[in-house]
Order: C-alpha cells, then structure tokens, then sequence
C-alpha cells in the first residue's frame, strides 16, 4: 500500500484556498484536500484571504479613481 503525503500543514491549506479562488481544482485535489486539512485552518485561511481580496480591490479602485 502506499503511504499518503500528510498536507495538514498551514501552508498547503493556503494554497487549498488560493486555489479554490482562482475556481481551479482538480477532483482528487479536491478530495485529498478535504480529507487531509484542518477544517479551522481552512476558515483562518479563507477568512484571511477574503480580506487582503477586498483590500486590493479598494486599493486599486482607489489608484484608479485618484488619476
């Protein structure tokens, strides 16, 4: 049998995430990723990523609408 990567790490969920913005994932992504992280971690990150999403968006309407 062979043995699984562990992905429980933060980084690998921030990646699972940043992934999951851009609307691409494959299946067994998909299914290795909810089977191996850290529900919470996946909230931190999502709730994390949300805000620096928003933040740049202000930012660059805020660039644009000052020129």
């Amino acid at each position: 049998m062979m043995a699984q990567k562990q992905r429980n790490g933060f980084l690998a969920t921030v990646l699972a995430v940043l992934w999951s913005f851009a609307g691409i994932r494959k299946g067994r992504d998909y299914q290795l990723d909810a089977e191996q992280l850290n529900p919470k971690h996946v909230i931190i990150a999502g709730i994390i990523g949300g805000i620096l999403f928003v933040f740049t968006i202000l930012a660059v309407v805020n660039i644009v609408v000052s020129e």
